[in-house]
């Protein structure tokens, strides 16, 4: 399940893009368009600029806009980034991970089916898909 955080984070993402100026966007008015919580909105923003998903500049003029076009950021790249890893199961969330039963499990094939389903439906996805 996608988190409060993942969803907020494309709707952070998409309000940059749809209001994109030139100029930086005050996180206020992204929490208030969005109806989304400023504290909470400040932790999100702060992952992705750490993350150079956007931009910050605080003092008079601040706020928030994107590193690249939208057509350059795939919704799996920022869910991933706000959720972890969007793998259905531990043994391929994590390569390192020892399965005793990998070489026997009849279920891997079905799992690495879904997971690449779901990298291929949220990278195939861009933001510039998300907006209006």
């Amino acid at each position: 399940m996608i988190s409060t955080r993942g969803r907020y984070a494309l709707r952070v993402m998409i309000d940059l893009a749809e209001n994109d100026n030139g100029s930086f966007i005050p996180l206020k008015d992204i929490a208030a368009r969005q109806e989304i919580s400023k504290k909470y909105l400040e932790i999100i923003v702060k992952d992705m600029v750490n993350a150079n998903l956007i931009v910050g500049a605080s003092g008079k003029g601040g706020g928030y806009k994107l590193c690249r076009k939208p057509n350059k950021y795939s919704v799996g790249e920022i869910l991933e980034l706000m959720e972890g890893t969007l793998s259905p199961v531990a043994c391929l969330a994590d390569k390192n991970h020892a399965c005793d039963r990998k070489e026997k499990c009849q279920t891997l094939p079905l799992w690495e089916e879904f997971d690449t389903m779901v990298h291929d439906f949220f990278y195939g996805k861009k933001l510039t898909d998300l907006i209006k």
